[in-house]
């Protein structure tokens, strides 16, 4: 590609990217917000452990990964910015539709319409922001836009908490339904379309046949060794993180004795910050690591997940009944762990995205990075909450209060063998850019 035909990264570009940060924080807002929600309308609607982990799981998860790839699919043939900008505005009216169900069964459909709305947001904005920067800064930039989901927890808990406290539960879905309604307009006003493959030489560009179809891709993409791998082990990890994300609010009111505003402030903090400072250093430190070898790309996300599960287990299985006071809040001696779990399974999920992004040709990037956020929500979203309920009622005969407590420990577990799958991605990996590298430029 010609010198002369690359862009600069300007202010634009930074203001895009910030208003694709802040719809991801708000689609996660929307999507984790249930967690701590799950004690009062548990309570209103009388409903079991089972029917609040489909509720806040497989609900959402199912739809949001079955219309994650088509709708992918049309963000690679369309204006990007306009599809994320319209499903912002859905899935805000639809969180809205949350806080005036008057039966279990319309809460149901709502958050499945919350779901069909952020199937479209994810794949498209990263289409965008890894065309809006070059390579050597892209994992850092992904990173940055992969924050949103830990300021969404932080934000989602922490202030969704307090307003379930003192307001009820159905002002909470309001008060972060209508400002998403507003950034939805400023997307479609302010975020630049750029280029498709600006940034790129000839071993990114599109390699897919240009009228291949849908199920045609998505069977290529599957048939690759390193995607395979890396999407298993992104499914299991979300799995499990998904499972935790949801269900640690309970377990801190049921096991801990705290608060609901207590549970969700402590834990939207503690994992928020954790987080945040996780995924900024495991961006910064990729795109220093993979300059020496590409193999980091793959490497960080797999000792990201390795790390994080004795902390998660710290977390979950220290003794009830130690306690910190912060003036009058009283914080458990477990909640340590919970900033270092945060820390490090942030690594995986943009890392691996990033990877993704670098594995495939500019025009079908946003098929690529739904596909992978298919495994994760299918496997994640969709069934880390609903499998921790089942456990939880399964062992609650026999564990009494502690069944919660053994069904995320089962669950955390998932990550062990999630390293494994992704540490088996990297030569795979190596190869496929090797390929790509090879390949001669596409007109």
């Amino acid at each position: 590609m010609p010198a002369s035909s690359t862009p600069a990264v300007t202010w634009r570009a930074h203001l895009s990217l910030l208003l694709l940060a802040l719809v991801y924080i708000f689609s996660f807002i929307d999507r984790q917000v249930i967690a701590v929600l799950i004690e009062p309308i548990k309570h209103e609607f009388g409903a079991s452990d089972t029917q609040m982990g489909l509720l806040s799981g497989l609900a959402f998860g199912l739809l949001y990964a079955v219309l994650g790839v088509p709708v992918g699919k049309l963000a690679d043939r369309y204006n990007r910015r306009n599809i994320v900008a319209i499903c912002c505005g859905l899935w805000s009216l639809a969180t809205l539709a949350c806080g005036v169900a008057a039966q279990f069964w319309q809460l149901l459909l709502a958050r499945m319409s919350v779901a069909v709305g952020e199937a479209g947001g994810m794949a498209p904005s990263i289409s965008v922001v890894s065309d809006l920067y070059p390579k050597e800064r892209r994992s850092l930039a992904i990173s940055l836009f992969m924050m949103g989901p830990h300021f969404g927890v932080l934000i989602g808990l922490a202030l969704g908490a307090w307003i379930a406290q003192h307001y009820g539960w159905r002002h909470t879905f309001a008060a972060f339904g209508i400002p998403g309604m507003v950034l939805a307009l400023l997307v479609w006003l302010l975020v630049i379309e750029p280029r498709r493959g600006a940034f790129e030489t000839e071993s990114a560009q599109p390699v897919a046949p240009v009228r291949e179809s849908l199920a045609q891709q998505v069977g290529r993409l599957l048939k690759m060794a390193a995607f395979r791998r890396l999407a298993l082990a992104c499914g299991l990890a979300g799995l499990a993180g998904y499972g935790y994300g949801v269900w640690i609010p309970s377990f801190l009111v049921r096991t801990h004795g705290l608060t609901l505003a207590q549970a969700g402030l402590l834990f939207g903090v503690a994992s928020g910050v954790g987080a945040v400072l996780g995924s900024l250093f495991a961006g910064w430190l990729c795109d220093l690591l993979v300059r020496r070898s590409e193999r980091w790309q793959i490497g960080l996300p797999a000792l990201g997940m390795l790390l994080a599960v004795p902390c998660a287990l710290g977390f979950i299985l220290w003794p009830e009944g130690g306690y910190w006071m912060l003036g009058s809040l009283r914080v458990p001696h477990a909640m340590v762990f919970a900033p270092i779990f945060a820390f490090f399974a942030s690594w995986w999920p943009s890392l691996s995205y990033s990877a993704i992004s670098q594995m495939v040709g500019a025009g079908e990037r946003a098929v690529a990075v739904a596909l992978l956020n298919f495994f994760i929500t299918l496997f994640g979203s969709g069934f880390g909450p609903l499998v921790t309920g089942v456990l939880s009622d399964l062992l609650l005969p026999s564990l009494g209060d502690s069944a919660l407590r053994w069904a995320l420990v089962c669950l955390m577990s998932l990550m062990l063998p999630g390293a494994l799958w992704a540490w088996g991605a990297m030569r795979p990996y190596i190869e496929r850019r090797a390929a790509l590298a090879a390949q001669p430029m596409v007109a």
